[in-house]
Formats: structure tokens, sequence, C-alpha cells
């Protein structure tokens, strides 16, 4: 984890070293690398997670914006129909 994602929290480095040393006091050194490869594996499924979420919307939005498009397109299409329609009952009236 680097030091620049933890910005956010307002963490300066003094925080960042006492919160440390407190976790290797609470687990001990032996468990610290368990611990270090659980947290990465939590933070690895929940960003896994999120990716998923954010491809699924952009899906969705890409489905909506085909369906409009495609609503767009048959509107067109009837429009022009009717303008022909009328177009060729105008000439026979001619």
């Amino acid at each position: 984890m680097h030091i620049s994602n933890l910005l956010f929290l307002n963490l300066g480095t003094q925080e960042i070293i006492l919160i440390l040393f407190a976790v290797l006091l609470l687990f001990g050194g032996e468990k610290l690398p368990e611990l270090a490869r659980g947290l990465g594996k939590g933070i690895r499924e929940f960003k896994d997670a999120s990716d998923g979420v954010k491809r699924e919307i952009h899906r969705n939005i890409n489905e909506l914006t085909a369906e409009e498009e495609l609503k767009r397109d048959d509107e067109l299409d009837k429009e022009a129909r009717r303008n022909r329609q009328a177009q060729s009952e105008e000439n026979k009236n001619d």
C-alpha cells in the first residue's frame, strides 16, 4: 500500500509509523506476513468486485444507448415512409 493512498485519511508519516508499530506489537512479527497476505487478498477482491460493478454499469449504459439509437432510427424510417407516401399521393393528385 502506497503512502499516497492513505492521504485521504489525513495520516502523516508519524501516524502511519505509530499504526505500523501498534500492528507489529499486537500481531507479532510471525503473524505479520500472514496478515499482510490476507489484507492484500481482501483489497484485491474488493478491487475486482468494484471493477465488475463498473463494467456492468458501462455495459448497461451502452445497451441503453444502443436501444435509444435503434428507436431513433425506427422513428426516422417511419417518418421517411410517411414523407414518401405523402409525396407519392401528392404526385398522384397532380
